[in-house]
C-alpha cells in the first residue's frame, strides 16, 4: 500500500510527463495535420483524373456501340442495354464507396496519445 507521500511523489511524476508530453503533441499536431492535408489532396487529384477518364471512355464506348446497332433492329434494346450498364456502373461505385474503410486522421497522434495513457495507468497503480 502506497504512502501520501509517494502517492503525492507518483502524481507529481505523471504531471511532469504529461507537461513535457504535451510539448511533443503540440509540435506532432502540424505534422500530421500537413500529412494528412497532402496524402488527402493527391488522393482527390487522382480519384478525379481516374473518375473523368472513365467516365469519358464510357462515354464513347456506350456511343460507338449505339452508333454501330443504328441500322439493326436491335437499336432500341442496345440503348437500354447501355444505359442499364451506366446503372449498373453507378451502383458498383456507390457500393464501393460505401465499403471504403474512411482515412483516419491524426493516426499517430492517436497511437502516441494511446502509449501515454497506458503509461500513466501503469505509473498510478
Amino acid at each position: 500500500m502506497m504512502t501520501i507521500q509517494r502517492k503525492i511523489a507518483n502524481w507529481r511524476r505523471i504531471g511532469h510527463f504529461c507537461t513535457r508530453r504535451l510539448v511533443d503533441y503540440g509540435e506532432l499536431i502540424p505534422i500530421e495535420l500537413a500529412e494528412t492535408k497532402k496524402r488527402v489532396l493527391h488522393e482527390a487529384v487522382a480519384l478525379i483524373a481516374l473518375a473523368i477518364g472513365a467516365l469519358f471512355t464510357l462515354s464513347f464506348v456506350s456511343i460507338a456501340v449505339i452508333v454501330t446497332a443504328v441500322g439493326t433492329p436491335y437499336l432500341v434494346l442496345t440503348a437500354w442495354c447501355v444505359a442499364g450498364a451506366w446503372l449498373a456502373v453507378a451502383v458498383i461505385a456507390v457500393l464501393i464507396m460505401m465499403s471504403r474503410k474512411p482515412a483516419q486522421p491524426f493516426q499517430l497522434l492517436r497511437k502516441e496519445l494511446q502509449r501515454d495513457m497506458d503509461a500513466i495507468r501503469e505509473a498510478a497503480q
